[in-house]
Protein backbone atom coordinates (compact mmCIF):
# COMPACT_ATOMS: atom_id res chain seq x y z
CA UNK A 1 0.00 0.00 0.00
CA UNK A 2 3.24 2.34 0.68
CA UNK A 3 4.15 2.31 -3.00
CA UNK A 4 0.70 3.04 -4.37
CA UNK A 5 0.78 5.89 -1.78
CA UNK A 6 4.20 7.08 -2.91
CA UNK A 7 3.40 6.46 -6.62
CA UNK A 8 -0.28 8.71 -5.93
CA UNK A 9 1.97 11.75 -4.24
CA UNK A 10 4.68 11.48 -7.22
CA UNK A 11 1.98 11.58 -10.10
CA UNK A 12 0.13 14.77 -7.98
CA UNK A 13 3.27 16.17 -7.87
CA UNK A 14 4.34 15.90 -11.69
CA UNK A 15 0.87 16.30 -13.28
CA UNK A 16 0.51 19.75 -11.00
CA UNK A 17 3.34 21.24 -13.36
CA UNK A 18 1.52 19.81 -16.11
CA UNK A 19 -1.52 21.34 -15.29
CA UNK A 20 -0.25 24.55 -14.80
CA UNK A 21 1.54 24.76 -18.18
CA UNK A 22 -1.83 23.34 -19.46
CA UNK A 23 -3.85 26.28 -18.24
CA UNK A 24 -1.26 28.21 -19.53
CA UNK A 25 -1.91 27.24 -22.82
CA UNK A 26 -5.22 26.83 -22.82
CA UNK A 27 -5.69 30.40 -22.06
CA UNK A 28 -4.68 31.96 -25.12
CA UNK A 29 -5.81 29.04 -27.16
CA UNK A 30 -9.16 29.56 -26.17
CA UNK A 31 -9.54 33.68 -26.87
CA UNK A 32 -7.26 32.90 -29.64
CA UNK A 33 -7.40 30.22 -31.10
CA UNK A 34 -3.64 29.89 -31.16
CA UNK A 35 -1.23 27.17 -29.52
CA UNK A 36 1.25 29.47 -28.46
CA UNK A 37 4.99 27.24 -28.69
CA UNK A 38 7.09 30.04 -26.85
CA UNK A 39 5.44 29.26 -23.88
CA UNK A 40 8.58 27.32 -23.55
CA UNK A 41 10.23 29.79 -23.76
CA UNK A 42 8.55 31.88 -21.01
CA UNK A 43 9.15 29.10 -18.69
CA UNK A 44 13.04 28.70 -19.83
CA UNK A 45 13.14 32.79 -18.93
CA UNK A 46 11.72 32.63 -15.39
CA UNK A 47 13.69 29.81 -14.23
CA UNK A 48 16.77 32.23 -15.81
CA UNK A 49 15.44 35.53 -14.03
CA UNK A 50 15.59 33.39 -10.62
CA UNK A 51 18.84 31.72 -11.42
CA UNK A 52 20.32 35.60 -11.64
CA UNK A 53 18.39 36.82 -8.70
CA UNK A 54 18.41 34.12 -5.94
CA UNK A 55 21.25 35.96 -4.55
CA UNK A 56 18.51 39.05 -3.39
CA UNK A 57 16.50 36.45 -1.61
CA UNK A 58 14.26 34.01 -2.83
CA UNK A 59 11.49 36.24 -2.14
CA UNK A 60 12.92 38.34 -4.29
CA UNK A 61 13.85 36.74 -6.91
CA UNK A 62 10.25 34.99 -7.00
CA UNK A 63 8.51 38.58 -7.82
CA UNK A 64 11.20 39.48 -10.18
CA UNK A 65 10.72 36.11 -12.18
CA UNK A 66 7.08 36.36 -12.23
CA UNK A 67 7.08 40.24 -13.48
CA UNK A 68 9.90 39.57 -16.19
CA UNK A 69 7.94 36.76 -17.34
CA UNK A 70 4.33 38.49 -17.51
CA UNK A 71 6.25 41.52 -19.33
CA UNK A 72 7.80 39.01 -21.53
CA UNK A 73 4.38 37.70 -22.09
CA UNK A 74 3.06 41.33 -22.72
CA UNK A 75 5.80 42.22 -25.34
CA UNK A 76 5.36 38.70 -27.72
CA UNK A 77 1.50 39.73 -27.76
CA UNK A 78 2.00 43.61 -28.73
CA UNK A 79 5.47 42.84 -30.95
CA UNK A 80 4.35 39.47 -32.57
CA UNK A 81 1.17 38.09 -32.05
CA UNK A 82 -1.15 41.88 -32.71
CA UNK A 83 0.04 42.44 -36.40
CA UNK A 84 -0.64 39.32 -37.45
CA UNK A 85 -3.87 38.61 -35.09
CA UNK A 86 -6.09 38.80 -38.51
CA UNK A 87 -4.34 36.80 -40.72
CA UNK A 88 -4.44 33.04 -41.35
CA UNK A 89 -4.64 30.43 -38.38
CA UNK A 90 -1.13 29.16 -40.02
CA UNK A 91 0.79 32.80 -39.80
CA UNK A 92 -0.01 33.07 -36.37
CA UNK A 93 1.80 29.77 -35.52
CA UNK A 94 4.30 29.98 -37.60
CA UNK A 95 4.77 33.17 -35.89
CA UNK A 96 4.75 30.88 -32.30
CA UNK A 97 7.52 29.15 -33.88
CA UNK A 98 9.85 31.68 -34.76
CA UNK A 99 8.77 33.46 -31.72
CA UNK A 100 10.12 30.19 -29.48
CA UNK A 101 13.04 29.89 -31.84
CA UNK A 102 14.28 33.25 -31.45
CA UNK A 103 13.81 33.40 -27.83
CA UNK A 104 15.34 29.50 -27.68
CA UNK A 105 18.29 30.85 -29.36
CA UNK A 106 18.62 34.43 -27.65
CA UNK A 107 19.04 32.63 -24.26
CA UNK A 108 21.76 29.71 -25.70
CA UNK A 109 23.49 33.05 -27.10
CA UNK A 110 23.33 34.53 -23.79
CA UNK A 111 24.27 31.68 -21.21
CA UNK A 112 25.43 28.49 -23.56
CA UNK A 113 23.45 25.45 -24.65
CA UNK A 114 25.43 23.27 -21.16
CA UNK A 115 22.73 22.98 -18.53
CA UNK A 116 23.44 24.51 -15.19
CA UNK A 117 22.87 23.36 -11.57
CA UNK A 118 20.23 25.56 -9.61
CA UNK A 119 19.17 24.79 -5.94
CA UNK A 120 16.95 27.78 -4.68
CA UNK A 121 15.39 26.21 -1.69
CA UNK A 122 17.74 23.45 -0.17
CA UNK A 123 15.12 22.95 3.12
CA UNK A 124 12.30 21.29 0.31
CA UNK A 125 14.61 18.30 -0.44
CA UNK A 126 13.79 16.99 3.01
CA UNK A 127 11.33 13.79 2.99
CA UNK A 128 8.00 14.00 5.28
CA UNK A 129 7.93 10.73 6.63
CA UNK A 130 4.34 9.17 7.08
CA UNK A 131 5.17 5.38 8.30
CA UNK A 132 6.98 3.78 5.22
CA UNK A 133 5.95 6.61 2.92
CA UNK A 134 8.98 8.89 2.13
CA UNK A 135 7.51 11.97 0.75
CA UNK A 136 9.64 15.16 -0.03
CA UNK A 137 8.56 18.20 0.77
CA UNK A 138 8.66 20.01 -2.33
CA UNK A 139 5.74 17.73 -3.12
CA UNK A 140 3.70 19.04 -0.62
CA UNK A 141 4.29 22.23 -1.60
CA UNK A 142 3.84 21.95 -5.52
CA UNK A 143 0.66 20.52 -5.12
CA UNK A 144 -0.48 23.17 -2.11
CA UNK A 145 0.86 26.08 -5.06
CA UNK A 146 -0.71 24.30 -7.83
CA UNK A 147 -4.28 23.79 -5.78
CA UNK A 148 -3.80 28.13 -5.01
CA UNK A 149 -3.27 29.01 -8.23
CA UNK A 150 -5.81 27.16 -10.06
CA UNK A 151 -8.34 28.16 -7.44
CA UNK A 152 -7.51 31.78 -7.60
CA UNK A 153 -7.61 31.52 -11.57
CA UNK A 154 -11.03 30.04 -11.41
CA UNK A 155 -12.14 32.89 -9.06
CA UNK A 156 -10.69 35.51 -11.23
CA UNK A 157 -12.27 34.15 -14.43
CA UNK A 158 -15.79 33.58 -12.54
CA UNK A 159 -15.37 36.63 -9.94
CA UNK A 160 -14.47 39.43 -12.04
CA UNK A 161 -15.65 41.68 -14.57
CA UNK A 162 -12.72 41.34 -16.99
CA UNK A 163 -12.47 37.35 -16.22
CA UNK A 164 -15.97 36.68 -17.20
CA UNK A 165 -14.97 38.91 -20.60
CA UNK A 166 -12.23 36.89 -21.13
CA UNK A 167 -14.53 33.87 -20.89
CA UNK A 168 -17.29 35.77 -23.53
CA UNK A 169 -14.24 35.79 -25.81
CA UNK A 170 -13.52 32.22 -25.51
CA UNK A 171 -17.33 31.16 -26.32
CA UNK A 172 -17.55 33.84 -29.56
CA UNK A 173 -14.34 36.26 -29.65
CA UNK A 174 -16.16 38.44 -32.74
CA UNK A 175 -19.77 38.31 -30.95
CA UNK A 176 -18.10 39.45 -27.77
CA UNK A 177 -16.13 42.43 -29.64
CA UNK A 178 -19.37 43.54 -30.69
CA UNK A 179 -21.04 43.62 -27.28
CA UNK A 180 -18.11 46.11 -26.64
CA UNK A 181 -15.74 44.10 -24.78
CA UNK A 182 -11.81 45.75 -26.12
CA UNK A 183 -10.00 42.68 -27.76
CA UNK A 184 -6.84 43.89 -26.92
CA UNK A 185 -7.31 44.09 -23.58
CA UNK A 186 -8.13 41.06 -23.28
CA UNK A 187 -5.88 39.06 -25.18
CA UNK A 188 -3.03 41.20 -23.23
CA UNK A 189 -4.47 40.07 -19.87
CA UNK A 190 -4.87 36.37 -20.91
CA UNK A 191 -0.98 36.68 -22.28
CA UNK A 192 -0.16 38.02 -18.57
CA UNK A 193 -1.90 35.42 -16.92
CA UNK A 194 -0.39 33.08 -19.10
CA UNK A 195 2.83 34.38 -18.28
CA UNK A 196 2.25 34.45 -14.40
CA UNK A 197 1.49 30.52 -14.88
CA UNK A 198 4.59 30.02 -16.40
CA UNK A 199 6.68 31.57 -14.24
CA UNK A 200 4.49 29.70 -11.38
CA UNK A 201 5.61 26.39 -13.30
CA UNK A 202 9.25 27.44 -13.72
CA UNK A 203 10.01 27.51 -10.27
CA UNK A 204 7.97 24.55 -8.91
CA UNK A 205 9.82 22.19 -11.99
CA UNK A 206 13.22 23.52 -11.03
CA UNK A 207 13.16 23.24 -7.34
CA UNK A 208 12.26 19.81 -8.48
CA UNK A 209 15.34 19.28 -11.36
CA UNK A 210 17.65 21.50 -10.16
CA UNK A 211 18.26 21.84 -13.68
CA UNK A 212 18.90 25.15 -15.45
CA UNK A 213 19.18 24.85 -19.48
CA UNK A 214 17.94 26.79 -22.37
CA UNK A 215 15.61 23.82 -23.65
CA UNK A 216 14.48 23.16 -20.12
CA UNK A 217 10.51 24.42 -21.10
CA UNK A 218 10.20 22.88 -24.31
CA UNK A 219 9.28 19.31 -22.63
CA UNK A 220 6.92 20.65 -20.40
CA UNK A 221 5.18 22.58 -23.39
CA UNK A 222 5.31 19.91 -25.47
CA UNK A 223 3.48 17.62 -22.14
CA UNK A 224 1.46 21.00 -21.71
CA UNK A 225 -0.34 20.91 -25.48
CA UNK A 226 -0.77 16.98 -24.95
CA UNK A 227 -2.88 18.32 -21.93
CA UNK A 228 -4.96 20.26 -23.55
CA UNK A 229 -5.82 18.19 -26.02
CA UNK A 230 -6.57 14.95 -24.06
CA UNK A 231 -8.52 17.62 -21.85
CA UNK A 232 -10.26 19.26 -24.83
CA UNK A 233 -9.40 22.37 -27.16
CA UNK A 234 -10.50 25.28 -25.33
CA UNK A 235 -11.62 23.84 -21.92
CA UNK A 236 -9.63 25.23 -19.34
CA UNK A 237 -10.73 22.62 -16.75
CA UNK A 238 -10.53 19.80 -19.15
CA UNK A 239 -6.49 21.03 -19.36
CA UNK A 240 -6.21 21.27 -15.78
CA UNK A 241 -7.56 17.43 -15.83
CA UNK A 242 -5.10 16.80 -18.90
CA UNK A 243 -2.33 17.40 -16.83
CA UNK A 244 -2.84 15.45 -14.09
CA UNK A 245 -3.83 12.96 -16.02
CA UNK A 246 -0.90 12.84 -18.35
CA UNK A 247 1.36 13.09 -15.01
CA UNK A 248 -0.25 9.90 -13.05
CA UNK A 249 0.06 7.69 -16.47
CA UNK A 250 3.54 8.96 -16.70
CA UNK A 251 4.23 8.19 -13.01
CA UNK A 252 2.66 4.30 -12.90
CA UNK A 253 3.97 3.59 -15.49
CA UNK A 254 7.20 4.19 -14.45
CA UNK A 255 6.37 2.01 -11.23
CA UNK A 256 4.53 -0.45 -12.91
CA UNK A 257 6.59 -1.20 -16.39
CA UNK A 258 9.07 -4.21 -16.17
CA UNK A 259 12.74 -2.65 -16.08
CA UNK A 260 13.49 -3.42 -19.82
CA UNK A 261 10.66 -1.85 -20.68
CA UNK A 262 10.87 1.82 -18.64
CA UNK A 263 13.17 3.50 -21.07
CA UNK A 264 9.96 3.54 -23.41
CA UNK A 265 7.59 4.80 -20.86
CA UNK A 266 7.21 7.72 -23.01
CA UNK A 267 5.81 5.83 -26.01
CA UNK A 268 3.37 4.13 -23.74
CA UNK A 269 2.29 7.91 -22.23
CA UNK A 270 1.32 8.81 -26.33
CA UNK A 271 -0.05 5.03 -27.00
CA UNK A 272 -2.64 5.86 -24.00
CA UNK A 273 -2.80 9.76 -25.40
CA UNK A 274 -3.86 8.14 -29.18
CA UNK A 275 -5.64 5.85 -27.38
CA UNK A 276 -7.93 8.97 -25.47
CA UNK A 277 -8.11 10.60 -28.46
CA UNK A 278 -9.98 7.52 -30.84
CA UNK A 279 -12.44 6.84 -28.38
CA UNK A 280 -12.68 10.65 -27.86
CA UNK A 281 -11.78 12.73 -30.45
CA UNK A 282 -13.20 16.15 -29.11
CA UNK A 283 -11.02 15.46 -25.59
CA UNK A 284 -12.23 14.58 -22.42
CA UNK A 285 -14.35 17.57 -21.86
CA UNK A 286 -15.98 19.72 -24.77
CA UNK A 287 -15.39 23.37 -24.77
CA UNK A 288 -17.72 26.09 -24.04
CA UNK A 289 -17.80 27.46 -28.06
CA UNK A 290 -18.35 23.76 -28.87
CA UNK A 291 -21.11 23.30 -27.25
CA UNK A 292 -22.37 26.71 -28.54
CA UNK A 293 -21.54 25.05 -32.18
CA UNK A 294 -24.16 22.46 -31.43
Amino acid sequence: MSWIVQALIDALSIGSIYALTALGIGLIFGIMRLINFAHAEFITVGVYILMLTIALGFPVALFLAAVGVMVLALLSERLAFRPVRGADPSTLLITSFALSYLLQNTLVLMFGARPSGLNILPALSQPILFGEVRIPTIHIVTIAVTLLLLAATGAFLKKTRMGVEMRAAAVDFQMARLLGIRANRVIAVAFALSGLLASAAAVLYVAQTGVVEPRLGLHLALIGFVATVVGGMGSLPGAVLGGLAVGMVTVFLQVLLPAELRPYREAFVYLAVILILVLRPQGLFRSASARERV
